[in-house]
């Protein structure tokens, strides 16, 4: 079974955009879940312009199912997702001011920095993914590393799937397998959609996760959120 995680940053980023609470993240995270959401995703940024540190802690004891928190492992962020017990914990390569995550770590070149990392996450007992793209090299790094898991970087597949779907997942089932072959568990995200995403489950051996935030809350606008929800549930089947 893949997982589904809901990514409520757009939510928070429609909050920022008036101020005020309205909507509210926290409704936002009770109601993924009540609607079959199996996690809840936020990406807190240092510069806050959409999930705040706040906002963590006071989601976290909403949270039923699973809490995903992405980021950049500085030591702001690992104090604030081992003090909140995170279920998992996704490393992203991010710089402090980036509009959005678009690239996967150079693992092999930051290897000594992520193990120290998935150690200190590790004696918390908190599950590790390391955001990666589909290659090889950088996925062997990960497992050198210790973390439980990678999430496979999607937006080259989700940019490529129009032109042309088989060859689009090409990479991608390259290195499920070669992640599956090393002992490493794959999670997935970025730009996954209602378009792309059952295409990409059914030909990703043992996908255990799928991160998802923009296109659900854009689909949202028009579907409602439940509905929406139960349609990206659909796509996992």
């Amino acid at each position: 079974m893949t997982r589904l995680s809901v990514n409520i940053n757009k939510i928070a980023t429609l909050r920022n955009s008036r101020g005020g609470k309205i909507p509210s993240v926290k409704d936002a995270a009770i109601n993924c879940q009540k609607f079959g959401a199996q996690g809840i995703t936020v990406h807190p940024r240092p510069d806050e312009r959409h999930i705040t540190r706040k906002d963590v802690y006071e989601i976290k004891p909403l949270i039923t199912t699973e809490f995903n928190i992405e980021g950049y492992p500085s030591e702001d962020f690992l104090k604030m997702v081992t003090e909140v017990r995170a279920d998992q914990v996704t490393l992203v390569p991010d710089t402090h001011n980036q509009l959005t995550s678009d690239h996967g770590w150079d693992t092999w070149k930051n290897l000594t920095f992520l193990k120290e990392v998935i150690s200190r996450l590790h004696e918390h007992g908190i599950r590790t993914s390391i955001f990666v793209d589909p290659n090889t090299e950088d996925i062997e790094g990960a497992a050198e590393t210790g973390s439980d898991r990678i999430e496979l970087y999607t937006e080259p597949y989700a940019r490529l799937y129009p032109l042309g779907r088989d060859k689009a997942i090409e990479p991608f089932i390259e290195a499920a397998k070669f992640a599956d072959k090393i002992g490493i568990e794959v999670n997935a995200g970025h730009d996954l959609s209602l378009e792309n995403l059952n295409y990409f489950y059914k030909n990703i051996p043992d996908l255990k996760e799928v991160s998802i935030g923009h296109a659900l809350i854009a689909d949202a606008l028009y579907f409602g959120l439940e509905t929406t929800i139960q349609k990206y549930l659909d796509c996992l089947k």
